[in-house]
């Protein structure tokens, strides 16, 4: 896959993004855009995997360092790092810096990014996301509801919380189809989670599903010690589903 590594200039600095378009007969034709958000383990080799193997299915992928703010920070071990109180610490207030602002306007930034390249298609995009990707994900269809077409959530946290800024707040301003792949016995996404997603969606006329995976939190990523091969190809299913009907070409 043709694979480039760019900056995407945003309102609080520059952001280092890979930028995957599709290869072989017809890669040279415009491919709808998606913009995958890294799990809390942040942009690595894993999800350089991941962004290819989604573009090959015939999209235009960006995978943003969503932690440009804290500079060239160093890599988590993400078979470690939530065992290590020194990581653990550092990890959180990584992730507790990722306000629902700052992700709509670094989103904002990716989609211009998107809109301005020959390589892709339209001027609605696809996002998808892991964990803390895919609380990002659902926040970003509601913020910015003009600029998401689809959006895809696997094993995302925090998607109903009882805070003013939950996501789940934001159905009535979503216009995105939007597919929620939850994992069983996941604390950060519960049943009684699930049903007031559901009602929230349903309420606000969303198209939606909410699917459970029969696998751990963070099955989906290789590199995540709950990976689970089975559960990871079902969503690469779901996913190519929903991109296929919702994504305009």
């Amino acid at each position: 896959m043709p694979n480039i590594t760019d900056t995407v200039t945003t309102p609080d600095g520059t952001c280092k993004v890979h930028f995957v378009t599709p290869d072989g007969p017809g890669a040279t034709q415009p491919w709808p855009g998606v913009v995958m958000f890294p799990d809390a383990g942040g942009l690595r080799h894993t999800f350089d995997q991941m962004a290819t193997r989604l573009a090959s299915y015939g999209y235009a992928v960006l995978l943003p360092d969503v932690y440009y703010r804290s500079g060239d920070w160093a890599p988590f071990d993400m078979e470690s790092v939530f065992g290590d109180k020194n990581e653990r610490n550092r990890l959180f207030a990584m992730i507790g810096g990722l306000t629902q602002d700052k992700v709509t306007s670094d989103a904002t930034a990716f989609f211009d990014y998107l809109s301005a390249r020959p390589e892709v298609a339209g001027k609605r995009f696809g996002v998808c996301g892991y964990c803390m990707g895919g609380r990002i994900s659902v926040t970003v269809a509601g913020r910015l509801p003009e600029r998401v077409a689809a959006a895809a959530s696997f094993h995302g946290g925090g998607l109903v919380t009882d805070g003013d800024d939950s996501p789940h707040l934001l159905a009535p301003q979503m216009k995105a189809t939007v597919y929620i792949g939850g994992a069983e016995d996941d604390a950060s996404f519960t049943v009684e989670h699930a049903e007031q997603l559901d009602k929230a969606l349903t309420k606000a006329g969303v198209q939606h599903v909410i699917e459970w995976y029969q696998a751990a939190h963070g099955f989906a990523v290789p590199d995540n010690a709950p990976y689970d091969e089975a559960a990871a190809e079902k969503h690469w299913a779901a996913m190519s589903k929903l991109f296929e009907m919702a994504l305009p070409r």
